[in-house]
């Protein structure tokens, strides 16, 4: 059975054209020159149905589709979930109707997109669930799988979860090194406006001696590095909303939930893409089982 969570509503996927590329790189590697074991098969019309084992969160169907249709122009899904939308283990997700022998071949690329991604929404959702009623954001990290950053980044939100830069074109982050090579935050600031005035400015800060300089310099988000929670609570009470306030580094969910309660404005996560165990899912030819309809 699946529950609502309109998560995804208005949820914007990556071009077309990234999902593609994507998937053109996970067949190259996988299908080569030639399924030599799908073309034992009869090249016959067939159906199958997507079979989901555990409780998640569903995010990736645009690339499960690409992977597909990569195979089998003409082959037939119909979704029973909507994407971003938690399911529970034993939901049939989808079923197909296509040739047998694009069916096999494409279904490993297609679960591995589907399974990571829908881990990612999953685990994002959880941190969501954990801080729900405070102001806090959960936000990803660059700590993504090399080659599916907008993926991960799409399911991120998928899950409910916000993103923070994309990468090291979209934003200015000073942290420790930049902070090290200028030789203070003041003149880190400084040296990042003159040379990039129009984009974010986000600046990590070690003591609150750091933020006492940020909070002077100004900047679009200060955060703060493995505060602890006597540290945090004086931070947010210093800064009294002038600049957001971002927590990384080190946080659970077990902790997260006391985070946020503090009163910071955002909390950012590798774990939420790097961290992840792919959801259960499985891909069987034939009609649905009677226990599943």
């Amino acid at each position: 059975m699946a529950t609502e969570l309109p998560h995804a509503d208005g949820v914007e996927p990556p071009p077309l054209s990234v999902v593609k590329a994507n998937v053109h790189a996970a067949l190259a590697e996988d299908v080569g020159t030639g399924d030599v074991t799908a073309a034992l098969l009869a090249d016959v019309a067939d159906i199958a149905y997507l079979l989901c084992k555990q409780d998640c969160v569903v995010a990736g169907r645009p690339w499960f589709d690409a992977t597909h249709r990569a195979l089998d122009a003409d082959v037939h899904i119909d979704w029973r979930v909507l994407e971003g939308q938690r399911v529970q283990a034993g939901t049939v997700l989808a079923t197909l109707e296509g040739r047998a022998r694009d069916l096999v071949s494409a279904e490993r690329t297609a679960l591995n997109f589907l399974q990571t991604l829908s881990a990612t929404a999953t685990q994002t959702a959880a941190f969501v669930d954990a801080v729900r009623g405070t102001k806090a954001l959960i936000l990803d990290t660059r700590k993504t799988l090399p080659g599916l950053r907008l993926a991960q980044k799409y399911a991120v939100r998928c899950g409910g979860g916000h993103n923070h830069r994309i990468g090291l074109f979209d934003a200015v982050m000073l942290k420790e090194n930049h902070v090290r090579a200028e030789g203070s935050i003041t003149a880190a600031i400084r040296a990042a406006r003159a040379a990039q005035p129009n984009l974010p400015l986000i600046v990590e800060v070690e003591n609150l001696a750091e933020l006492a300089e940020a909070l002077h310099e100004g900047c679009t988000r200060i955060v703060l590095d493995d505060f602890d929670a006597a540290t945090r609570r004086e931070a947010v009470k210093t800064t009294n909303g002038k600049i957001p306030l971002e927590i990384s580094g080190g946080v659970t969910l077990e902790t997260v939930r006391a985070i946020a309660e503090d009163g910071v404005d955002c909390i950012s996560i590798g774990g939420i893409t790097k961290h992840v165990q792919a959801i259960d899912l499985s891909m069987k030819l034939g009609p649905i089982p009677a226990k599943y309809a």
